[in-house]
């Protein structure tokens, strides 16, 4: 794996536009990257992994906010252990809750799929 990706191959890795990573970095959610020699933007294996991890928060919900306040964790070092994991234990919650409504409403739409199934069976054309 090459250790130094451009902005374009981190683009691609990610599925991130090229300005979503600068806007990214910009505001704080991605640290500050190195430059080559020609002035470009250099990612590391690590960078990766981070700017995953981020993704993996947001496709789970969590706020824009909340990502910035733990990436400044983060920042901070091992004095803020307890603080990110109490920050990602309230998030587990809230994916949890997530989790359970999306679960009840997938039942309710299996029960309406099973009254539809029925209908047809028996010739009806109208919506119960």
């Amino acid at each position: 794996m090459n250790p130094n990706l451009t902005i374009s191959q981190l683009s691609r890795r990610l599925d991130l536009s090229p300005h979503t990573i600068r806007y990214y970095e910009r505001i704080g959610l991605f640290d500050a990257v190195v430059r080559a020699g020609n002035g470009h933007r250099v990612y590391a294996e690590k960078d990766v992994l981070w700017a995953e991890f981020l993704l993996r928060l947001k496709a789970t919900g969590m706020p824009i906010q909340q990502m910035l306040c733990y990436a400044e964790l983060r920042r901070l070092g091992d004095a803020t252990l307890a603080q990110r994991r109490a920050l990602l234990e309230r998030h587990r919650q809230d994916v949890e809750a997530q989790i359970r409504e999306l679960s009840q409403s997938l039942d309710v739409l299996d029960n309406k799929i099973q009254i539809y199934h029925q209908l047809e069976q028996k010739g009806h054309h109208h919506d119960p």
